[in-house]
């Protein structure tokens, strides 16, 4: 990195603000299927990004050349792209303030990385995962990502950051008849996924993860079909991921709010107006967005424009307080936000995007959640969702359910449902898990902008427990 320090110093040029950031990526993913391994999967991504201000235009420019030449040229168009939409800008960027921080950061390391022991690993869970001839489709896999990234710009900062990723994954597919089932670890978007090393597997419930899954598989082929009606829900962390996401993590993000995301994502419920006083949810609600849990997917120090990142609530005791909208937009918008200007990569401008977006754990066991319903329906591991581009009406499919009646768990039931409208649901919450039922989780496949940018995203949370929400099974 030192040598990109020396090149950016010769070539900055002379405008109101330059920027340079470097991403360096290794990626290795090992699979096995049915009890095959799979190809092994290897790849290096490393390029650059230039983002040039001048007289209030803005422009970037990418390249995976990080020769002289190569950033000189990309240096060249960027500032083509500032001079030519100087006096066209939403806003003037050349009157952003900019930030000069300096330092790094390191989140949790990798332990070794023996292919052969997770192989022998993978193996093993595979082989447990078919224990019926009912179980027709099995796999399980981990993924690892190591991260570097650099940042420098005309204003002093100076930046370095080092990541290391774990994505471990477990399915079983059950059929009888017409009817399918599948249990997974985690889900279909990966939700064991976090920064660290081996002990993530641990964390996750990797170990015998085959076995466990199978079984529920298998079971929920026998359960009835989930009961219809106005009931109790409690939702467990795997599917509270997704819920946060997308009902409280989308609609709040401010350039969402501003109409950016107008023609691919959407728009949003949420208005500039309701920052301060809108209340969102019940007083139970509280909701930070949190860069500091280390093993939390999205942490880290800085964003990608090098803006500080701390914990900050975005909802507390139910009302919003502020949007998740990085310097930029803050600008734009008149509103305080939080450092979450981020890219997907080395190609691709930072914008506001979900980071870890948590509910802060309540005081309620979950045992006693269980004890104060009298009947609902337990939902876990998200399996669908649909919600409209203003982010508010939703409808989500589970992996899993359990009825609960007279405040005691009963048998399973399959294809469990629910829907509602994201100010009225949220404003349901009556009771939220404590301490040791909070769980981390998070997804690697966020997708919005344009061009298309899937990012990581940690969302951490305790159960949940909502009243009388529109439950409903698959034949309904």
């Amino acid at each position: 990195m030192d040598k990109i320090r020396a090149l950016f110093k010769q070539l900055a040029p002379a405008v109101d603000f330059c920027s340079l950031r470097v991403v360096d990526e290794t990626s290795e993913q090992l699979r096995v299927r049915q009890d095959v391994l799979q190809p092994l999967s290897t790849s290096r991504n490393r390029g650059a990004m230039v983002t040039v201000i001048d007289n209030g235009g803005y422009g970037y420019a990418a390249t995976s050349d990080l020769t002289l030449g190569g950033l000189q040229e990309a240096i060249r168009r960027a500032q083509h792209w500032a001079q030519t939409s100087a006096g066209r800008s939403i806003i003037d960027y050349s009157s952003v303030p900019q930030t000069d921080a300096k330092g790094s950061y390191s989140g949790p390391g990798f332990d070794d990385w023996s292919r052969k022991d997770l192989i022998a690993l993978l193996m093993q869970e595979s082989r447990d995962c078919k224990l019926d001839g009912r179980i027709v489709d099995w796999y399980a896999s981990i993924g690892k990502t190591h991260s570097e990234q650099l940042y420098l710009s005309t204003a002093g900062a100076d930046i370095q950051q080092e990541f290391h990723y774990i994505i471990p994954n477990m399915a079983a597919t059950a059929n009888q008849g017409v009817d399918t089932q599948t249990r997974s670890l985690g889900g279909q978007y990966n939700g064991f996924c976090r920064q660290g090393g081996m002990e993530v597997l641990q964390q996750a419930g990797f170990h015998g993860a085959g076995k466990r899954i199978a079984h529920e598989a298998l079971a929920l082929l026998a359960a009835p079909d989930c009961p219809n009606g106005k009931m109790d829900l409690l939702l467990m962390p795997e599917q509270m991921m997704l819920q946060i996401h997308e009902s409280i993590g989308h609609p709040i993000e401010l350039d969402r709010i501003l109409g950016d995301e107008r023609n691919f994502a959407g728009t949003s419920f949420v208005t500039l107006d309701m920052f301060g006083h809108f209340k969102y949810g019940s007083d139970l609600l509280n909701v930070s967005y949190d860069p500091s849990r280390a093993e939390q997917f999205a942490s880290y120090q800085w964003d990608d424009e090098g803006q500080a990142a701390a914990k900050t609530y975005v909802i507390r005791h139910g009302v919003l307080e502020r949007p998740l909208g990085g310097h930029v937009s803050q600008a734009r918008a008149g509103v305080a936000g939080v450092a979450n200007s981020r890219a997907c990569d080395w190609n691709r401008p930072p914008i506001d995007r979900m980071a870890n977006l948590n509910i802060e754990p309540g005081a309620t066991s979950l045992a006693d959640m269980i004890a104060s319903v009298e009947y609902g329906v337990l939902m876990d591991t998200n399996l669908s969702w649909s919600i409209d581009d203003s982010r508010n009406k939703f409808q989500f499919g589970c992996e899993f359910g359990q009825l609960i009646k007279d405040g005691e768990l009963q048998g399973l039931v399959k294809n469990p449902n629910y829907r509602g409208i994201s100010e009225s649901f949220w404003r349901s919450l009556k009771a939220v898990g404590d301490e040791a039922s909070f769980a981390v989780m998070g997804t690697p496949f966020c997708g919005k902008g344009e061009p298309s940018q899937v990012i990581r995203v940690g969302h951490a949370s305790p159960p949940c427990l909502f009243n009388q929400v529109e439950v409903f099974g698959g034949q309904a």
